[in-house]
């Protein structure tokens, strides 16, 4: 009797047609594939972890980077960064909503949570892509010396980072500027940093305040300043003129950290770019009542699982990147 009853149940458990945990075909490979995924962002944190702290000593302070806000000048560390993580939890919250409101079959409800995360998600993406160009653009520019180390600027009364605009000299006939009416063979001109090392070392002499810091971090937490007589000699390593950042050069300091700012982040706003993408096509399906007339909001909940992966690792990207 108890050989048939075994019997019976092996056949039940490996035999298909049951669920595994209770949870649908789709839902169960949509785990699959965050699972898949978690891991993979786990090896670019690793990476970057390794990498920041096997160079902490010059690795680029992230509240002297991530200073921007839109439409305002100044000094705002770390302010715009927490705005789009505050919205990008919040469009986790109103997905919350859409998915309970599914299992009620309020249809209306749904439609406006999901509408309210399509915005959020759309904020987000927009904001990291003005972040991106902020990035590339730079706004103080720098000089990159022969070793590649980077070498900012100062205010010797105020410590403040200074642009290369505020001391830097203009050389008339420094360098000529190409045009395709005039020069030998000439084709095109590739980009041209706003000034010469020249222009920026003759600055550097006529402004007493003007002061080198580098790369390397002090034992306090910040980068360490050079004084007047080591800042004149210090600029003589300067070979090339450092404007915003980018895969090669970096003006906040070391390329690596441009390297993995770009990859990391660029991949996680794919993600979140694609998310976007899905949510709209599933929106205009729950206005179309397809899941209404199917019996169930299944599919709002596997997106939502998405969601909020996608939303999860922005925090640990946010917490190893920005704040640590």
């Amino acid at each position: 009797m108890d050989s048939t009853v075994t019997s019976a149940s092996e056949e039940n458990v490996w035999g298909g047609g049951n669920r595994p945990l209770g949870a649908s075909y789709g839902k169960l490979m949509m785990w699959f594939f965050l699972v898949s995924d978690a891991l993979t962002f786990s090896g670019f944190l690793a990476a970057y972890g390794f990498s920041r702290f096997k160079f902490i000593e010059t690795w680029p302070i992230a509240d002297e980077v991530f200073t921007h806000v839109p439409f305002f000048h100044g000094n705002f560390p770390m302010y715009y960064v927490a705005f789009m993580t505050f919205i990008l939890i919040m469009s986790s919250v109103t997905m919350v909503l859409a998915v309970d409101a599914g299992h009620r079959m309020k249809k209306n409800a749904v439609i406006w949570y999901m509408f309210l995360t399509i915005i959020g998600g759309a904020i987000f993406v927009g904001s990291q892509a003005w972040e991106w160009a902020t990035f590339i653009k730079g706004d103080y520019g720098a000089i990159e010396t022969r070793g590649g180390r980077i070498l900012q600027f100062v205010s010797a009364e105020t410590g403040e980072r200074l642009a290369l605009s505020e001391f830097a000299e203009t050389i008339p006939d420094e360098r000529e500027k190409l045009t395709r009416n005039e020069g030998v063979w000439f084709m095109s001109e590739g980009y041209l940093p706003s000034y010469t090392v020249t222009e920026v070392i003759e600055g550097l002499k006529a402004n007493t305040d003007v002061l080198i810091r580098t790369e390397q971090i002090s034992e306090e937490g910040e980068k360490v300043v050079l004084d007047r007589n080591a800042s004149l000699e210090k600029i003589k390593d300067g070979t090339l003129v450092v404007e915003g950042a980018n895969l090669i050069r970096n003006e906040y300091g070391s390329r690596l950290f441009a390297d993995f700012f770009f990859f990391i982040t660029g991949f996680h706003g794919f993600h979140v770019f694609s998310g976007v993408v899905i949510n709209i096509i599933i929106f205009f399906n729950v206005i179309l009542g397809t899941y209404e007339r199917r019996g169930h909001y299944e599919m709002v909940e596997k997106v939502g699982l998405y969601w909020h992966f996608v939303d999860l690792v922005w925090v640990f990207v946010f917490t190893f990147f920005y704040l640590v």
